[in-house]
């Protein structure tokens, strides 16, 4: 059998050891005499860092996949997980060598040298790092806002290519799939004829007058809605799966008897009435919108302001005190770039204000004053602390 002139006999390995002025006795008995294959080039493999839980994750069986549409920073995901993908490069080259053992897995006797011709497969000087982050659900909106559900008279006329199932969802978000149906119940979507739909916002306000007037007329309490008497009084009016889907994203479900209720949530009802009234206008008087907002509502309930965090703003600076529409879902999911707009809406911000804000930007054991201390600068004006940005914003 010829040699492979990149193979070392022990004599020459101890030689060289010599030459080094190394001492055998600090190196490991088990000597490794590295060689390249045929064709070896550094992008025939790229090398990813995994944490003790992705690694299980792997070993259990389980699949990670890379999401990400064609102008977007890729992320990987787990089944429950979303992980940010970034390229990190190591000063020491990275070497490939399958099946190399260590010196504990090989047999034979740890006092005696053994030489191992060893064969390097592939190379890389960068590995792909993975940090856990929020999902970016904001395109999820914008998707199913292409093609609202409006109702049953246009059931089957809108254009499939708006239309998305689950596996197309999985395919255009950057989300793993329970965080993906979590934020779809969020939204209040559901299935219709196998695809997720967004109500129309004037249809679920439709469903919400439906659903309230039902219960005035029947003297009902708004915390025990009988299911079944009000699917059945409505289902001339509207489909039964919708009455039931509204119920299920406005009232909390709860079984009595055998017999089905809903306790009518009173935040998230005066909260759509309030959105409602707010739509078209770009500030409205604050005294005059609570009393139009507390009259609008069914009777019993009752409207308060911090049940509008995250959906509107009340501005107390100058002249009447004013109210407008700013949804944290309509904001950037980019942290500069949310500072920067809420900074060029307004200079100066109180904690309470801002809050609301920026709370979902917070990742794992971050809070909003991490966040505060970041990315704005606090300073005191009429005895309250305030905080502005601590670059110049453009307007």
């Amino acid at each position: 059998m010829q040699r492979n002139d990149n193979m070392r006999t022990l004599e020459e390995v101890q030689a060289t050891v010599e030459i080094a002025k190394l001492q055998e006795d600090d190196l490991q008995t088990t000597i490794h005499c590295l060689s390249f294959g045929e064709n070896v080039l550094s992008a025939d493999y790229c090398l990813m860092e995994l944490d003790d839980t992705l690694c299980k994750h792997i070993e259990a069986g389980e699949s990670l996949v890379i999401r990400g549409d064609k102008d977007e920073k890729a992320v990987l995901c787990t089944g429950d997980k979303t992980y940010d993908l970034k390229m990190a490069d190591t000063s020491n080259l990275l070497l490939l060598v399958p099946d190399c053992k260590t010196p504990d897995q090989l047999s034979g006797s740890k006092d005696s040298p053994l030489v191992v011709q060893t064969q390097i497969w592939g190379f890389c000087s960068s590995y792909w790092e993975l940090r856990k982050q929020r999902p970016r659900m904001k395109k999820l909106k914008q998707l199913l806002m292409e093609n609202p559900y409006e109702g049953p008279s246009l059931r089957g006329q809108e254009d499939p290519e708006s239309l998305y199932t689950m596996l197309d969802l999985l395919e255009r978000i950057q989300a793993s799939e329970q965080e993906l149906l979590a934020q779809l119940e969020t939204i209040h979507a559901c299935q219709v004829d196998g695809y997720w739909r967004m109500l129309d916002f004037d249809y679920e306000m439709k469903l919400l007058g439906h659903v309230t007037q039902l219960v005035d007329s029947e003297s009902w309490s708004f915390s025990k809605v009988p299911m079944e008497t009000c699917l059945e009084e409505l289902c001339p009016l509207e489909p039964r799966e919708m009455i039931e889907h509204w119920l299920n994203c406005f009232g909390k479900r709860s079984t009595e008897n055998e017999r089905v209720f809903y306790a009518l949530d009173e935040d998230k009802v005066c909260r759509a009435t309030a959105l409602l009234l707010l739509q078209n206008a770009v500030k409205f008087n604050l005294r005059e919108f609570q009393e139009v907002w507390q009259q609008s509502v069914p009777e019993g309930m009752g409207t308060r302001l911090d049940q509008l965090r995250g959906y509107a703003l009340v501005d107390r600076g100058s002249g009447p005190d004013t109210i407008c529409l700013l949804r944290v879902e309509d904001l950037s999911e980019d942290t500069v770039e949310r500072f920067n707009q809420l900074f060029a809406l307004r200079e100066k911000w109180t904690e309470a204000d801002i809050t609301p804000y920026i709370k979902d930007l917070c990742g794992e054991k971050q809070t909003t004053a991490a966040l505060l201390t970041k990315y704005a600068r606090s300073s005191t004006q009429n005895g309250v602390k305030v905080f502005n940005s601590r670059r110049p914003v453009a307007t």
